[in-house]
């Protein structure tokens, strides 16, 4: 898989939230624009950041949404970064600064930085020790063949329950790959691997252009970690074993 780096512009989507006035009406499209979009940092002339204060309650980290309005509101930087929202909790982990206070040409408003983390999450960010997993919703044709082929036979396998497929990126490295995850019963990942060796030995043949692929089995008590799952919008397929029916469950056939 190719993917073509997103070149930093300015975040037009959090200037237009910002504009409007009402950032606690419209909070979460605040969070997503910030999310999706990220801000502009100041820094000094030793390159650090600039933090600065905007009431009583002490220092806040200041985003801008491009570079231009942050030489408006602060002239005295040296100059700006641009940092994505993952960069800009790894500067609130490392000072302890837990708010962030966004800045568009005329309006502001503070955003708590806890919630950039929560939307985060929702979106499928996962830090594992000091790596950072992105899984999203994948349409490769062989991300495609796989869920097809465990529809076809998940039900052949009763410690199986459910299978998502992702397209996972760690953000540090930018290394990517295809991902299955599956949720077995108690005591059972062998299931797991069973299922997907039938399915690369019979239904979906890969060859050195096809994306690396990789396994993770979930256990019931691992129930919160496969909430997630359901919240990202993947492909997904599940069993019930009970009446012998399978569900998948795609965008594609949205």
């Amino acid at each position: 898989m190719r993917y073509s780096p997103r070149v930093p512009g300015p975040n037009n989507a959090l200037a237009a939230v910002l504009e409007r006035g009402r950032p606690a009406d419209e909070a979460d499209a605040l969070l997503a624009a910030l999310v999706d979009g990220g801000v502009y940092v100041p820094i000094d002339q030793q390159g650090s950041v600039v933090f600065i204060g905007v009431d009583d309650t002490g220092p806040v980290l200041p985003g801008y949404t491009s570079e231009a309005a942050c030489q408006r509101w602060l002239p005295d930087a040296a100059g700006s970064v641009f940092c994505d929202a993952l960069r800009l909790l790894d500067i609130s982990k490392h000072t302890g600064v837990e708010t962030l206070a966004v800045f568009a040409d005329r309006q502001w408003a503070k955003v708590p930085l806890p919630l950039v983390a929560a939307t985060l999450r929702e979106r499928g960010v996962r830090t594992q020790g000091d790596q950072t997993l992105r899984l999203t919703w994948s349409t490769h044709p062989v991300a495609v063949a796989l869920r097809d082929a465990f529809a076809a036979r998940i039900l052949a396998y009763p410690p199986v329950r459910t299978v998502w497929i992702a397209h996972a990126r760690w953000v540090e490295s930018g290394n990517e790959h295809l991902m299955v995850q599956v949720a077995v019963d108690e005591g059972a990942p062998s299931a797991a691997q069973a299922l997907l060796e039938a399915v690369l030995a019979e239904d979906v043949a890969l060859d050195p252009e096809s994306p690396g692929l990789a396994l993770r089995v979930l256990e019931p008590h691992e129930a919160d970690q496969a909430a997630e799952l359901d919240g990202l919008g993947l492909d997904t397929v599940r069993a019930d074993h009970a009446n012998g029916r399978v569900h998948v469950v795609s965008r594609e056939f949205d």
